[in-house]
Parts: structure tokens; C-alpha cells; sequence
């Protein structure tokens, strides 16, 4: 199945790119890699503020790193041309806006990881991944994720 029918099987549309907000540029292609900077949470167009342990549970924060899984499926698309050239998406990096007590960021950060695997498939969805808790992200944004990707 292609990429673009499990997403339309799963309800997906992918959003334009977002336009950076500082100095740097979406996404970076180089050889067979592609780089994406950080995305922030989003929910209905504005930035998702919460902080995990404070005024967010983990399912929401799940909820949250899965909608960032998405702009940045839409951000991927636009760099690549075609989500079907992906050969492996490499490495997920997340920062979670959380408390000095919460210590599941990993279970956070399951929701975009669940969700690539389930787009991309077992092989090429694998990832290496980080998931860290951190005192504050920009613009208050419970979560922020950054993808590497290789590409044929």
C-alpha cells in the first residue's frame, strides 16, 4: 500500500508547510538525507501550550506528539516530493514541555512514533529516538519533534 492510501485510510491530510518562526530554514536535503526541524504542537491552527505534569496527562501529550507527527509528514512530503521515496525514516527527536517530576516523556513520544510506524510500516517506520523532558519549549508548545529521514 502506498503511503498516501494509508494516510487517506486513516483520515490524514497533510497541511502545507508551516513558515519558520526564527532564523532557519523546514528541512534540510543533503545526499539521501533529509532533516526536519522542529515542529511544535499544534491543535486547531495555534500552538498546543501545555506542560506535561502540570496541566497535561500523558495521554494528551500522546495526542499532541501525534499531531506533530502529521506537520511533519507534511513537511517530509514537501522536501522530498514523494513520501514514497522514503526509505527509512532514521531518527525522532523529542523535547517535552514537562515538570522536574514527569518522567514519561517516552510514553508522550509514543504518539508519533505509533503513528509513523503505522504510516511508513515496520521496516521503514523504525526509528532511533530520544524523548526529553525540558523546562520550556518556544511559544509554550507541550511538544516539539524533529525528524531525520533517508531517501532513495
Amino acid at each position: 500500500m502506498s503511503i498516501y492510501a494509508k494516510l487517506s485510510q486513516l483520515g490524514i491530510t497533510l497541511p502545507p508547510v508551516a513558515a519558520p518562526a526564527a532564523a532557519y530554514v523546514p528541512y534540510v536535503l543533503t545526499g539521501n538525507m533529509v532533516f526536519l526541524s522542529g515542529h511544535i504542537a499544534k491543535k486547531d491552527g495555534k500552538v498546543w501550550v501545555g506542560q506535561l505534569g502540570k496541566n497535561m496527562s500523558t495521554e494528551e501529550g500522546k495526542a499532541a506528539a501525534r499531531a506533530v507527527a502529521i506537520d511533519l509528514m507534511g513537511t517530509l512530503h514537501a522536501a522530498v516530493g514523494d513520501l514514497n521515496r522514503v526509505k527509512r525514516i532514521v531518527k525522532l527527536m523529542s523535547l517535552v514541555n514537562s515538570t522536574g517530576d514527569f518522567t514519561e516523556q517516552h510514553l508522550v513520544t509514543n504518539g508519533a512514533s505509533e503513528l509513523i510506524g503505522e504510516v511508513f510500516g515496520a521496516e521503514q517506520g523504525a526509528h532511533a529516538r530520544s524523548a526529553f523532558g525540558v523546562a520550556q519549549i518556544p511559544l509554550g508548545a507541550c511538544v516539539e519533534i524533529e525528524l531525520i529521514a533517508e531517501v532513495a
